[in-house]
Formats: C-alpha cells, sequence, structure tokens
C-alpha cells in the first residue's frame, strides 16, 4: 500500500510538443505538486554544453536524480516530472527508474500520465508561445521542427503495452483535441489526487 504521507511522483511522458509542461502545470495548480519540466535542466546545461555531449548527459542526468531524490524526501505532496522517452530504448527505461526510485524506496506512488496527440498539432503547439518562452532551444523553429519530424521518425515515444505491469499507475490520453486543463482534471480524477 503507498505511503499518503510521503510525495506522489507523477510522470507526464509523451512526444516533443504533446503539452507536457502546459498539462504539468495544470495539474500542479489543481494538486498543489511542483513542476519539474525537463528543460529546468536542459536550457542551462545547453549553454556550456552542446546537448548528446557526456557532460551533458552526465550532468543532465545527475541533476534530475538529486531533485528526485531530494522531492522524495521533502514534504512537498507530490512532484510533476516530464520527459520524453523512447520506448525501444533500455536506457531510457532505465533512466525513469532511476528517477523514480526515490519515491518508490520511500513507498510512494509513481503514476504515468501518458499524452499523445497527431503531429500535425504538435507541430502547431511547437511554436507556442509559452513554449518558446520556456525553452529558448526551441525558438529556432525550422530546427525545432525538423527535430520533432525526426525525433517521430527514429523513435516510439508512445506506448503500446509497455505499463500492462503497472494496472491502475498509467493512464493514456490523446489531447489531440482537448484543453490542458481537462486532461489535467481527468488525470487529477483517475489518479485521486
Amino acid at each position: 500500500m503507498p505511503d499518503t504521507t510521503s510525495p506522489t511522483l507523477l510522470f507526464v511522458i509523451g512526444p516533443a510538443a504533446v503539452g507536457k509542461m502546459t498539462v504539468g502545470e495544470a495539474v500542479a495548480a489543481r494538486t498543489g505538486y511542483k513542476l519539474f519540466h525537463n528543460h529546468l535542466t536542459i536550457e542551462p546545461l545547453l549553454r556550456l554544453f552542446p546537448y548528446g555531449s557526456p557532460q551533458f548527459q552526465r550532468l543532465n542526468h545527475d541533476f534530475r536524480e538529486q531533485i528526485s531524490a531530494e522531492a522524495a524526501a521533502s514534504d512537498l505532496p507530490g512532484l510533476v516530472f516530464t520527459l520524453v522517452w523512447d520506448f525501444d530504448d533500455p536506457d531510457d527505461a532505465a533512466l525513469v527508474e532511476r528517477y523514480a526510485a526515490p519515491f518508490r524506496e520511500r513507498g510512494s506512488r509513481v503514476l504515468f500520465l501518458e499524452l499523445s496527440a497527431d503531429q500535425s498539432v504538435r507541430l502547431e503547439r511547437n511554436a507556442g508561445e509559452t513554449r518558446l518562452a520556456e525553452k529558448p532551444s526551441k525558438r529556432d523553429l525550422d530546427w525545432s521542427n525538423g527535430n520533432l519530424l525526426d525525433m517521430d521518425a527514429r523513435y516510439r515515444l508512445n506506448s503500446v503495452d509497455d505499463f500492462a505491469h503497472v494496472p491502475g499507475a498509467h493512464l493514456l490520453i490523446d489531447n489531440t483535441r482537448l484543453e490542458p486543463d481537462e486532461v489535467a482534471e481527468r488525470a487529477v480524477e483517475h489518479f485521486g489526487l
């Protein structure tokens, strides 16, 4: 039985520009959880190291693990953690487990809200004002759109039956035609947040 006095970890996962940060903000507003979107570590590191370089990778993952550990040990009600996950890459699955480990060790709930949306809608969202304000590396829209298309072609960014082993801890929502508040409301209700 999960410990209801320890923070809940809610991963919001899905492909680029699906709305993870915006939905995460809406969940945080309803629950008092803190939002930790993936670009909070990416953007500062890009000022120092190229994306994907050994230094970038090491620091990015170390920072995320440390933040996860501190949040799990805190009196926060919960943490919303957004990320892109390649379901065909065992290293990505291992990283997600490393981020979740401090919460699991404390007996906390670890949940997965997975978003999917049509690629055309995600390309529109890729130029959204809030996205570009929070994620300066996405402001070169030609590059960013190309990166989105490339990631879609190369990686499996939505699950199929990957969560069959965690009944009740996973919710998949196609938010192609849904507002972030509606998605957040469904997630809060579904998980009992």
